[in-house]
C-alpha cells in the first residue's frame, strides 16, 4: 500500500463473497487511522473481508496489519 500515512483519506469497504459477482459495501471514508480503528472493532468473520482503498491502491486489512 503505497499511500502509509494515518491522515490520508481512505475507504473502507467489506467485499460480500457470497454473493453473486460479489457487494462490496462502503463501511466508511475516512483517514486511514479512524478506517483501521473501526476495522478492529468488527468480528473476525467480517475483519477477513475488509478492504482499504486509497487512492492509488488497494490492501486487505488482515493483510495491511499482518493477520493473514
Amino acid at each position: 500500500m503505497r499511500t502509509t500515512y494515518d491522515s490520508a483519506t481512505v475507504r473502507l469497504y467489506h467485499l460480500d463473497g457470497a454473493s453473486e459477482g460479489g457487494a462490496a459495501t462502503t463501511l466508511i471514508y475516512a483517514s486511514l487511522a479512524e478506517a483501521l480503528q473501526l476495522a478492529a472493532q468488527q468480528p473476525a468473520e467480517v475483519q477477513d473481508s475488509l478492504f482499504i482503498a486509497t487512492d492509488n491502491d488497494v490492501v486487505g486489512y488482515l493483510d495491511l496489519i499482518g493477520e493473514s
